[in-house]
């Protein structure tokens, strides 16, 4: 079966349509009007094998806040639609990514319970044109809207853009791992029958 979702939102401050195919190639065509997490959410597509549309227009003449937090919450939607059921998949994932001086951990449950555990120290303000406080609540949207637990924590790092990115890529990396069939299951990996 397919695991691909297409999702739209629009309210008042942005209008959003996400695609994803959970079981892709790593094509992306994302057009955020931000530059910066732009090239995230590519990382994100690249580095998970996941196939990703992004399209949106946002109210940027305000600040970043509203199109960073609102396709976190139809990103994270559309991947809880396209995993479905969960059933036959690990529903664990954990990555440790190194980028330059930088070194990111993420580790995913499937457990349909949302929660997010974010320890990174982002101490330059803005990434271009991206504001870093946005990194935030962009994983707290998209963690609550997927049902999923996700940790993300800074082992070490300098640089922002190194920081940030590879939490990106250490989340893509992660979430593929737990999206991934385990042979050996049948139903759901719970003593409850049930995500």
């Amino acid at each position: 079966m397919e695991r691909i979702a297409s999702v739209t939102r629009k309210t008042g401050e942005t209008d959003i349509t996400v695609t994803i195919n959970i079981d892709g190639s790593g094509k992306a065509d994302i057009d955020t009007g931000i530059g910066f997490f732009d090239h995230m959410l590519n990382s994100f597509a690249r580095h998970g094998f996941f196939d990703l549309t992004v399209k949106c227009k946002g109210d940027l003449l305000v600040d970043g806040h509203h199109t960073v937090e609102d396709v976190g919450i139809v990103l994270g939607t559309a991947i809880n639609k396209a995993i479905g059921d969960k059933a036959g998949i690990k529903r664990f994932g954990e990555c440790i990514l190194p980028m330059d001086e930088a070194c990111v951990m993420s580790a995913i449950d499937l457990s349909g319970r949302p929660y997010l555990v974010f320890d990174m120290d982002l101490n330059a303000p803005m990434v271009g044109d991206f504001d870093t406080e946005l990194v935030h609540e962009f994983f707290y949207a998209l963690s609550y809207s997927a049902m999923i637990n996700l940790n993300i924590k800074e082992l070490d790092g300098e640089n922002a853009h190194h920081i940030i990115e590879a939490s990106f890529k250490a989340f893509a990396k992660a979430l593929d791992r737990a999206t991934q069939a385990e042979p050996r299951l049948s139903g759901v990996m719970s003593t409850k029958g049930s995500l």
